[in-house]
């Protein structure tokens, strides 16, 4: 059976019997900042097993793509090394919330296994958690005579965390037989292969609380999860997953690139095949290559299969090719796959080729640090620090690699070499820790400042707080000083929008705000000087914003959040906000992307944009609980961090929501408030991802207007309408380009008339001394004296001040003889200068007499 007909008799088993089927969530949490990758089918599910949600059904079923290469959950080391252990993998599950519990859960996975795949029986043993005599009797009850074994151990008792729903599992094995070395679950032996643990079933039936008691839950629930890879092992009577169907191919298009002995390497394409799995669902998921987060766990399952492929002796990149035979074998349950074909592809090639320049060198580096350290010795982590930062390698690879000779890493000295890397970064020439002091200090005495903005422009408040010279004063009356008052309708920097500017005065004094910043994330400060009067603590103050330059911010923000939904939809669901800037000038977007934007794309994105611009749809801003809104779809920016309650932004136009953030940002009221939206460039910033740069409203039309000017100036010059412009540009260029002609060939007819003729024992020799020429033109000089002459060599050489540039042709009939590379090496002698070519023509230059150059060719000639 294949595991597509498996996954779709899992489904179709549970929807019959109840289930909702619900799609597999993203391989990056939607609901879970605290998740670096889904790991389980129940992360989506998360906020319905805790009560923050309530769902449409009570029932649901699915096959969850995940990811285990990073945090709690991490299969990376042990993958190429077992026959069960994977980065990527689907995990089929069936999920109760608050609907049936134990022995449904029992009943159903027993029947799916006996009657639907026709598992016998006798193959099959279960563990349940030691104290749950409820499950062993149910088991027996359902099973019959089946083994249950008890397990005192965690591996039988889940939880979501220190606090919260938590619960019993029962596991279900399945038994490969005594050919497998393995023993039963509990037993010395049990991590073996011969019992395959298949099903997982978590009855969650307690809630964590303080002071490690459990109480019972409301509303007990059902999460179970299966590997389809390990069942299809099973059904396809492998004991082995990468033996199955799913890897068939990719391992087939290895072992032809490769043409190394298969069962000698076998763990190098395991890891490959593994590997090339996740890295081409991450990819399709919006992750791309980096050095933080996901991007650089991406990146470490990239380069640790590309040093397998190195090991079998792939020199070249080849992954690109092996994620086709991915997308091939996955796309008809995850079409997502085929959409991003291209961009998959795209990104593991440039990777490929950043790493494999580096990768030879830093494997030879790594031989000869460890040619005197014994088996069971150390690598110094200081020599394993350079590896990560001159050569990429990170660090578990430079473990994977050291395994096999039973050597490890001085991980402390590492993290204290990566440590003092960081803190020369942060902390060279900077002054920034006592300045963070005084930030500190200030938050323990004010707490916070209350951001009153979204709603007005102008505030009355108190000064609580004077900053001088990194001293905290009683009060100031000159010079560039920092105000804390105790509300503000000033927006600090954050988030990408900048600080506001305007006054704040008081009844002594006027003081100018340059800017706005937030310390210590809760401590809105302003930044200015002292125009006129004095300022003290306690002072009533009246402060007002640049509204006229909040306007342009707020439009250019709003524009920020259209610009991502329009890419979204004219490139696809991949594109991520990697950061932006913006102020009342303009916008920048960086965005994740494999490729250049078209002229085509971006033109589309525009229309996109304006076209909701036109629609002049309101801007909805307002606060809602984090869970809630993130639950109901809103998209939060990745690295940054929120609180409990967070604000939103959501658009909809006329055919449904066009965008919906979480956003901290001041917003315009509509989007007719940008008036016109213009995107000025688009370019690349980095591995896979893009930037583009963005004006709107009055700088838009100030654009199209000074454009307009410069046509019609063009135009006018030119004397034509300026829908005539093109063709009579083409046509002044093709005048032109003739124009170049005649002139090149009057100088190339003048200096014709200038060659030195010269008969050495029947060799003839032209000489020729020019000024002002070009590299093209000097070739031209050299093909003329060809047509020209009788068959001989030709010497050109070019003055320009005091460098000399040569030529040399040897014409056809003499190249048998004489080599116009040797000859040019002659010439360049007195130049002191460098260059090269073939048989037939040389060019180079240097500095010095362009006589002596000549001279120097013509006596070798001889």
């Amino acid at each position: 059976m294949r595991s597509s007909g498996i996954r779709a008799a899992f489904l179709n088993f549970f929807k019959n019997n109840g289930h909702k089927i619900v799609d597999s969530d993203s391989v990056v949490p939607q609901n879970d900042p605290s998740l670096l990758f889904t790991n389980a089918g129940m992360v989506q599910f998360k906020n319905i097993f805790t009560g923050l949600e309530i769902p449409e059904y009570r029932r649901a079923t699915t096959s969850q793509k995940c990811i285990r290469a990073g945090g709690k959950h991490n299969d990376l080391d042990q993958v190429g090394f077992t026959a069960r252990h994977h980065t990527f993998f689907e995990m089929l599950g069936n999920f109760s919330f608050g609907d049936y519990f134990k022995e449904d859960a029992i009943h159903l996975a027993w029947t799916f296994l006996t009657k639907e795949l026709g598992l016998k029986k006798e193959k099959m043993l279960v563990t349940v958690y030691h104290t749950d005599d409820e499950a062993k009797s149910l088991w027996k009850k359902v099973a019959g005579n089946i083994q249950v074994i008890p397990i005192p151990t965690s591996d039988n008792f889940w939880s979501m965390g220190d606090l919260g729903p938590c619960g019993p599992c029962s596991e279900i094995f399945y038994d490969h037989g005594e050919k497998v070395f393995g023993g039963i679950p509990g037993s010395p032996d049990q991590d073996g292969d011969r019992y395959m643990e298949i099903w997982n079933i978590v009855f969650m039936q307690f809630e964590q609380i303080q002071n490690g008691k459990k109480i019972p839950l409301q509303k007990k629930s059902i999460d179970t999860g299966m590997g389809l890879e390990r069942i299809s092992g099973v059904m396809q009577g492998v004991c082995d997953n990468y033996l199955i169907d799913l890897f068939g191919n990719i391992i087939d298009e290895i072992k032809a690139v490769s043409k190394t002995n298969f069962e000698n390497t076998y763990p190098s394409y395991k890891v490959i095949a593994d590997h090339i799995r996740s890295v081409s669902f991450l990819i399709s998921d919006g992750v791309l290559p980096s050095n933080e987060g996901r991007g650089y766990v991406l990146r470490r399952i990239l380069r640790r299969a590309m040093r397998h492929g190195n090991l079998i002796n792939i020199k070249e990149p080849f992954l690109f090719r092996l994620a086709d035979s991915v997308v091939d074998a996955m796309k008809d349950a995850y079409p997502q796959l085929e959409t991003n074909r291209a961009m998959i592809s795209s990104a593991v090639h440039s990777e490929e080729e950043k790493f494999l320049g580096t990768l030879d060198r830093g494997l030879k580096i790594l031989q000869s640090d460890t040619k005197e350290i014994p088996e069971g010795g150390i690598l110094s982590g200081e020599k394993a620090f350079k590896l990560y930062d001159t050569y990429g390698f990170p660090l578990d690879l430079t473990r994977d690699i050291l395994k096999a000779k039973n050597i490890s890493v001085n991980i402390d000295e590492f993290e204290k070499s990566l440590q003092e890397q960081k803190n020369r970064a942060k902390w060279a020439g900077s002054g920034e820790e006592k300045e963070a002091l005084i930030w500190h200090n200030l938050k323990e005495k004010i707490k916070s400042v209350e951001f009153v903005g979204y709603e007005k422009d102008k505030h009355n408040s108190e000064i609580v707080a004077i900053i001088q010279n990194e001293d905290s004063l009683e009060s100031v009356s000159s010079g560039k000083a920092f105000i804390i008052t105790k509300e503000t309708p000033f927006y600090a920097e954050c988030g990408g929008q900048c600080g506001d500017v305007g006054f704040i005065k008081t009844k002594n004094g006027i003081f100018r705000v340059i800017d706005t910043k937030k310390f210590c994330d809760t401590l809105i400060v302003h930044e200015g000087e002292v125009l006129s009067g004095h300022f003290k603590n306690h002072d009533n103050a009246e402060l007002e914003t640049d509204s006229e330059r909040r306007r342009k911010i707020k439009a250019n923000h709003t524009a920020a959040h259209l610009l991502q939904a329009a890419l979204r939809s004219v490139l696809g669901e991949h594109v991520a906000q990697r950061g932006s800037s913006l102020n009342e000038e303009r916008l920048r977007f960086d965005f994740s992307h494999a490729s250049a934007v078209s002229e085509e794309e971006i033109a589309k994105v525009e229309d996109t944009v304006n076209g909701w611009i036109l629609q002049n749809t309101e801007v909805v801003c307002k606060n809602m609980e984090k869970n809630k809104a993130i639950s109901l779809g809103a998209t939060a920016l990745f690295g940054e961090k929120y609180g409990e309650t967070v604000r939103t932004v959501s658009i909809t136009g006329k055919s449904g929501l066009i965008s919906f953030e979480l956003c901290g940002g001041t917003h315009a009221s509509s989007t007719g408030c940008l008036g016109l939206f213009k995107i000025l460039s688009e370019g690349s910033i980095g591995s896979g991802v893009r930037r583009i740069e963005v004006i709107t409203g009055e700088k838009a039309f100030e654009y199209f207007r000074e454009n307009e000017k410069i046509i019609n100036s063009i135009s006018e010059k030119l004397k034509c309408g300026n829908g005539e412009l093109p063709a009579a540009i083409d046509d002044l260029l093709a005048e032109l380009k003739e124009k170049n002609r005649e002139i090149s060939l009057g100088k190339q007819k003048i200096a014709l008339e200038k060659v030195r003729e010269l008969s050495k024992n029947d060799l003839k020799i032209y000489s020729l001394e020019v000024s002002g020429y070009g590299a093209d033109e000097l070739r031209s000089l050299n093909d003329a004296i060809k047509l020209k002459f009788s068959p001989g060599i030709a010497v050109i050489a070019n003055s320009s001040g005091d460098k000399i540039s040569l030529v040399v042709g040897v014409h056809p009939n003499l190249q048998k003889i004489y080599n116009a590379g040797q000859l040019l090496k002659q010439g360049l002698v007195p130049l002191n200068g460098k260059g090269g070519g073939n048989a037939a023509i040389a060019q180079g230059g240097g500095v010095g007499n362009a006589a002596a150059a000549i001279e120097a060719i013509v006596n070798f000639s001889e």
